[in-house]
């Protein structure tokens, strides 16, 4: 399974963690780490919970709660999702990963303030957890805190040099410091893990448009609609926004709307 279970939205965010025991690290162990820059760096549960989570939450084993907070954030209900990490945070204090997906369900629910003390918590907690500094990055960037995004990627990449996400979020935090190149050399060390290819042309393709090189930018937004799905299910909505997005982004560059050939 995915290093956590929750969706992946748009590229500043981060699936959450499970247990070490209930996950498998893509790549990990299987292939050399990529080799980075040292100039390269850049989201259970408390809030108003229904009754029906309260009881239902009752004599329920840590595995067994995460599940149900699985079930209720694919349900985009993320008040029931933090009132149930938060019974499990109230079990174990010194839990880094829970404290971590509570942290990413405060984000999602836009209160960034609480979203990162849970981060700061978890890294306190465990200094290692990778997904929990990604997190924290998406959490400064949305503050407009970007220099201390970067600086959080970076550490994310060196703890898990195979944690796309966090590579991504680093090149998109670079492009909007116009600091292009990095930005660029991320997307490439991206590409080169093999996972959510899509997603990196997009964004390659992306910073190619705003640097004014629009021949590199067409190429990677088709090699983007090669790898992003048509479908609207809820676990491929992500890349189907995405999708929308480089067909926008095609027509802003030439104008045409007919250069997907598989629409």
């Amino acid at each position: 399974m995915n290093p956590g279970f929750f969706g992946h939205q748009q590229h500043r965010n981060s699936y959450p963690c499970t247990p070490d025991s209930a996950l498998t690290n893509q790549g990990s162990g299987l292939v050399k780490g990529p080799a980075r820059s040292k100039r390269q760096r850049r989201s259970t549960w408390e809030g108003p919970a229904t009754s029906g989570v309260a009881l239902g939450s009752q004599g329920l084993s840590p595995q067994q709660l995460r599940q149900q907070a699985s079930l209720t954030v694919q349900r985009g209900d993320y008040a029931s999702a933090i009132a149930l990490l938060s019974s499990l945070v109230s079990q174990n204090l010194a839990s880094a990963i829970d404290y971590n997906n509570r942290g990413l369900m405060y984000f999602q629910s836009g209160e960034y303030e609480k979203a990162l003390a849970d981060y700061n918590h978890a890294i306190e907690l465990d200094s290692q957890l990778s997904q929990a500094y990604n997190n924290r990055g998406n959490c400064y960037a949305a503050l407009g805190l970007r220099v201390e995004a970067t600086l959080d990627y970076d550490m994310a990449i060196d703890l898990n040099p195979f944690n796309v996400r966090a590579l991504i979020n680093q090149g998109i935090t670079l492009r909007e410091m116009e600091i292009y190149e990095l930005a660029i050399e991320n997307f490439e060390i991206a590409l080169g893990l093999g996972q959510i290819e899509g997603h990196i042309f997009a964004e390659r393709g992306r910073t190619y448009h705003v640097m004014g090189e629009w021949n590199a930018a067409i190429a990677d937004y088709r090699r983007a609609l090669e790898f992003l799905p048509e479908s609207t299910t809820s676990s491929a909505e992500a890349s189907t926004r995405l999708r929308s997005l480089v067909k926008n982004w095609i027509h802003e560059l030439i104008g045409s709307s007919d250069t997907d050939p598989h629409s």
